[in-house]
């Protein structure tokens, strides 16, 4: 807008010396088809004539200044634009690495029910709280399928997270969970159901003991973001090593 009012501003100037030249060179032509020209008044129109010339110059000048600066000042902030734009990708990037992001996205959903008390093995009841080892494996195996996130009823699975067996439930990221574990993970479908139903894979071995499996792939799988904030208190980062 600044931009378009001082080409307009300068229009209008140069218009008016235009105006002013040209009555200028009337009254010259005028005067001079009279024969009555003083020579001291044919002096002061050269004067003149050079000063609105000078002007008309001058104002020239300004102009292709001020557009320059513009120029100048439009590309910076492009630049800029470009570099806050990129910064913040890579953020964002990294924000998902870390799990601090909501995801959604095509995957798989395992869901995983106690066996069913009428097929329990002996007098003890057992629980895939007992079995946490094949939840572990779970995660490894959906991570070598290459999935981008997962979580475990509803707790994302980061670098962080803990699995732990304690009492009669299970900790993941420090909250407990119990029967059914529900796991999601996004990534390519395919592949994700392929890797826990091969044979004697984890789908085999949970129906191996009985446990009921439900495995389903899904266009929208929604996995939230890690909600504890991880706190560095013995890291720093390391100074790059100059050859």
């Amino acid at each position: 807008m600044k931009k378009k009012k001082g080409r307009l501003a300068i229009t209008i100037v140069s218009l008016f010396l235009g105006i002013i030249l040209a009555i200028q060179f009337k009254t010259v032509s005028e005067t001079i088809g009279e024969g009555i020209l003083p020579t001291q008044r044919s002096q002061q129109l050269a004067i003149d004539l050079k000063k609105a010339q000078d002007e008309r110059d001058a104002a020239i000048k300004a102009l292709n200044e001020a557009e320059s600066k513009i120029n100048q000042y439009e590309q910076g902030e492009a630049d800029n634009s470009v570099y806050v734009e990129n910064l913040y990708k890579d953020l964002e990037k990294y924000r998902v690495l870390a799990g601090y992001v909501d995801l959604e996205g095509p995957g798989i959903i395992l869901e995983i029910q106690d066996p069913p008390v009428d097929v329990q093995y002996g007098t003890e009841y057992y629980s895939i709280v007992d079995d946490i080892d094949l939840i572990l494996q779970t995660v490894s195996v959906l991570n070598a399928a290459q999935a981008e996130a997962i979580s475990i009823n509803d707790q994302r699975y980061t670098a962080f997270t803990e699995i732990v067996r304690a009492g009669d439930h299970i900790e993941v990221n420090g909250v407990s969970i119990n029967s059914p574990i529900v796991i999601k993970a996004i990534g390519d479908p395919k592949t994700l159901e392929s890797a826990l139903s091969i044979k004697r894979g984890i789908v085999w071995t949970l129906r191996y003991y009985d446990y009921n499996v439900n495995l389903a792939k899904d266009n929208k799988v929604t996995i939230p973001k890690y909600r504890r904030l991880i706190e560095f208190i013995y890291s720093q980062p390391a100074e790059e090593q100059v050859n």
